[in-house]
């Protein structure tokens, strides 16, 4: 039976979905069931062939959504607020449901700055219990939904209520479609709330209030260091600014199993990817786009 397996990025972050997608590989015996869902902005051709390599190495299918030429994701992300650090891509997870065809009944989203190392077939699997979704408890929920004091958007969120993180979200299509989620964001957008929350993730915390299946730990460790792991995580979610693509000394060491996932990722393109940042540094250093 089919692993159904969601990635939106946009072409600066094609070496991470790569990883992400042959961590999903390496560590499962059921590849030939894997098919990823790559809702990603326009791609060059030399990225898209190296993301097409999972398909030749492991037997894996992908299926491709270019959002750019989708009128609902460019109304969207022009439209709803955005930060430096956080793409408007981040909305792409939201049209799951209207991207995917009708055959799909559930479907496992991923962000892509995270290394699997469990057999993805045993989330994928689990009794949902009738839940619209199935994620873990954010640690760090309360600075999220609340601030400095934890005093802000007390109208909005109650600290006391379980928070989820968003990076890694187990969804039952059906239900997640029912939840209109397009139609809920509109109307928090015209209310003013969207200007003041965390974009999608708290979006999705206030649509699935109450309604969500709290998982394990081990399946979204977040913010992911070396001593983590001794927890033994499924899922390493490398939520801090360090990243385990960065070559700087120390970095491999200070992130969990980054020596693993530069070899998950290869070599070959885990140095391309690295030379790909410094360029893109450089040129906005120099105030070229």
């Amino acid at each position: 039976m089919p692993i159904h397996i969601a990635l939106t990025f946009d072409d600066n972050f094609w070496a991470p979905a790569y990883a992400v997608m042959r961590s999903v590989c390496l560590f499962t015996t059921h590849r030939a069931d894997l098919v990823f869902h790559l809702c990603h902005r326009t791609l060059t051709d030399e990225h898209r062939a190296d993301l097409a390599k999972i398909e030749t190495e492991f037997g894996a299918k992908l299926v491709w959504y270019d959002l750019d030429k989708s009128e609902l994701f460019v109304d969207i992300a022009t439209r709803m607020p955005v930060n430096k650090r956080l793409s408007n891509i981040v909305y792409a997870r939201l049209m799951i449901d209207r991207l995917v065809g009708p055959s799909v009944e559930r479907i496992l989203y991923l962000d892509c700055d995270m290394l699997v190392r469990e057999d993805i077939n045993k989330l994928y699997r689990i009794d949902m219990e009738g839940f619209a979704i199935a994620a873990v408890r954010d640690t760090f929920a309360p600075y999220i939904v609340g601030g400095r004091d934890l005093v802000g958007n007390r109208d909005i969120f109650d600290i006391a209520t379980p928070y989820f993180n968003a990076g890694m979200v187990l969804i039952d299509v059906a239900k997640w479609r029912d939840a209109d989620i397009i139609g809920r964001m509109e109307q928090y957008f015209k209310d003013g709330v969207m200007a003041r929350i965390y974009y999608d993730q708290d979006l999705l915390n206030l649509v699935f209030k109450d309604n969500w299946l709290a998982l394990d730990p081990r399946w979204n460790v977040i913010d992911a260091r070396h001593s983590h792991e001794g927890l033994n995580p499924a899922i390493l979610h490398y939520t801090g600014k360090t990243k385990p693509w960065g070559i700087m000394s120390g970095i491999l060491q200070s992130v969990a199993f980054g020596r693993i996932y530069r070899h998950v990722m290869t070599n070959e393109l885990f140095y391309r990817f690295a030379r790909h940042r410094w360029k893109r540094w450089w040129l906005r250093k120099l105030g070229v786009k």
